[in-house]
């Protein structure tokens, strides 16, 4: 075993916390996540709505990648990417996902999977516009997942948009949006001394509501 591995093969943290009861759970699995996200968000931590999203591809292929939630609404979770890219691919042809977040310094970590559709035309017209200038150049510039000759060719293709857009409204690119993902089961772990974390999952039941378990850990 080499000097890395040594290293990481002694990392340990223990989770000490007050833990999570059945009774600290909200009903409706949004509203928890809107509670929690606002204690992240008080904590100071960087980026709390960082999220790890994952899809499956050709030949069964799971890709996974850090993006930002922009929205809990609809129902869902909103977020925005170029429909073109890898990831807008994956879900057009599978739309089932798995979205995690983690948020360390609470030792906190909620689970969510779901189906991905696209958000309304109005919402992407709204979060486009709400955007700094540079980025919505860089929407048009950047051919998301596609191979790039070189760094130059993607300042080119971006000068050019500022050119052709220079003193004018840069307006949304037709294959770029939002994607909100519908949860059909959530999970919110709650790190507790010795690895016996709290885990509640919510699954939805016959008729409407959700049906909340607590998991071992």
């Amino acid at each position: 075993m080499d000097e890395l591995s040594k290293k990481i093969f002694a990392m340990r943290k223990d989770f000490v916390t007050q833990g999570l009861a059945r009774a600290d759970m909200h009903t409706d699995p949004l509203v928890q996540f809107g509670l929690w996200m606002k204690q992240a968000v008080d904590s100071g931590m960087e980026e709390p709505n960082a999220f790890v999203l994952s899809t499956l591809g050709d030949h069964d292929r799971i890709s996974s990648r850090v993006l930002l939630l922009r929205g809990v609404d609809n129902g869902g979770f909103s977020f925005y990417t170029n429909y073109r890219s890898a990831k807008a691919k994956d879900i057009q042809a599978r739309p089932g996902v798995s979205i995690n977040f983690y948020w360390l310094p609470l030792f906190r970590q909620i689970r969510i999977e779901g189906v991905a559709t696209r958000t309304r035309t109005a919402d992407s017209d709204a979060y486009f516009a709400s955007r700094p200038r540079e980025s919505q150049a860089g929407a048009w510039a950047s051919a998301q997942s596609a191979v790039l000759q070189d760094r130059a060719q993607l300042e080119k293709q971006l000068t050019e948009i500022e050119k052709k857009y220079e003193g004018q409204p840069i307006p949304r690119p037709p294959h770029w949006g939002g994607f909100v993902v519908k949860p059909q089961y959530m999970e919110f772990w709650q790190g507790r001394q010795s690895r016996l974390h709290d885990r509640f999952a919510y699954e939805p039941k016959q008729g409407g509501g959700w049906k909340i378990s607590r998991l071992a850990p």
